[in-house]
């Protein structure tokens, strides 16, 4: 066929294993709530920033440095970023890809997370500690967006929303812009976020 496809957005997404799910999550969602509880500029932060809903980005955001609990985490996702980094092709050279911030969202009902980027980060990710029924997944745009112009509408869609399940984490390049719509459901979607950068 002469068409080429060219410059492919790839995103990963694996889980985690029964065992390692079984050992963490309750950890980690009691640790969540414990931290929503007592992270006071956390919830003024999220009062400005996050309507609605609370996360801890702008307060503590390295909980795998403060927890052994997240850190069980980071070490988990580090075998599945080594794999990802491979599978994009990136020479490191003689650095390397590590964690560089971690943090939790709780988005409640009909809070949402607007389109944007992870500045200064390589890699950037979330894992899902609770998706209820009509809780949102993440959206994500066709980066070729704002060079299209005068181009017809096209077939293929613009954006692509990855519905996650408890256990689940994505993996995606931190330039590719995306968005966490309304969640339509009845109960809290948590999550923990976190950045990967080149050292």
């Amino acid at each position: 066929m002469p068409v080429k496809q060219l410059f492919p957005t790839s995103i990963y997404t694996s889980s985690l294993t029964s065992r390692e799910k079984s050992n963490l999550n309750k950890s980690l969602l009691r640790e969540t709530r414990k931290i929503q509880e007592i992270d006071i500029e956390g919830n003024k932060w999220s009062a400005k920033n996050y309507l609605g809903g609370y996360t801890s980005y702008g307060s503590l955001d390295h909980l795998h440095k403060m927890s052994p609990t997240f850190a069980d985490l980071e070490r988990i996702l580090d075998v599945h970023v080594k794999k990802y980094v491979k599978a994009l092709g990136l020479e490191l050279k003689r650095g390397k890809i590590k964690m560089d911030s971690c943090w939790v969202n709780v988005m409640k009902p009909m809070v949402h997370h607007s389109l944007h980027i992870h500045p200064l980060s390589v890699i950037s990710g979330t894992y899902y500690l609770k998706v209820p029924k009509k809780s949102a997944g993440i959206k994500f745009e066709d980066p070729r967006m704002v060079c299209f112009m005068a181009s017809p509408k096209r077939k293929n869609k613009l954006h692509f929303e990855l519905m996650p399940k408890e256990g689940q984490f994505v993996l995606f390049e931190s330039w590719l812009r995306h968005e966490v719509p309304a969640n339509s459901g009845t109960q809290d979607r948590i999550s923990i976020s976190f950045n990967y950068n080149w050292e």
